[in-house]
């Protein structure tokens, strides 16, 4: 009896996984623009447009780690533009801050897991327009297991990468 309510769960399972639509398309690749590529794709039907760059260089003791990215994103459904997130490849020190240095300017992002981002929209806008003014952008980090880490990114291309978002995203 067991045996037949678990296959009969699991006929049920495959066949919704089957039947229900996707809720994000894969993105689909705008340009690559110097140092960034730009994206788009369709969460639960609404356009999302975002840019991304990986480091030229990543510097720590460290053994290993994931991928890591920086970007900038839209979500005009969600009235969201300019929400600049750095994914770290690695999980955060709990508690603590990262810290961007771009064209000049000083920043500092909140982490949760492997994810840091700015406090607000303002501090989203900021970080945005020094990145876009910038030739290069250096970040630091720590790791729950206390490694510091410093990521530079190159900027080339950052200003028709944001334009080329920002079309596609029709602001």
């Amino acid at each position: 009896m067991t045996r037949f309510y678990s296959t009969v769960c699991l006929s049920i399972v495959t066949i919704l996984a089957v039947m229900t639509p996707a809720m994000a398309s894969k993105p689909s690749l705008l340009g690559t623009f110097g140092d960034w590529r730009a994206y788009s794709f369709s969460e639960n039907g609404k356009k999302v447009c975002y840019m991304a760059a990986q480091p030229k260089t990543d510097v720590g003791n460290y053994t290993q780690r994931g991928d890591i990215y920086a970007l900038i994103t839209h979500r005009p459904a969600e009235k969201t533009k300019d929400v600049f997130s750095y994914i770290a490849g690695y999980p955060y020190k709990s508690g603590s801050e990262v810290t961007i240095k771009a064209n000049g300017s000083i920043f500092k992002l909140f982490t949760q897991d492997s994810t840091a981002w700015a406090a607000d929209a303002a501090a989203d806008r900021a970080v945005v327009a020094a990145i876009r003014g910038g030739s290069d952008m250096v970040i630091k980090g720590t790791s729950k297991r206390g490694t510091a880490t410093t990521d530079t990114f190159g900027l080339k291309g950052s200003s028709k990468a944001y334009k080329t978002i920002s079309d596609a995203c029709g602001l």
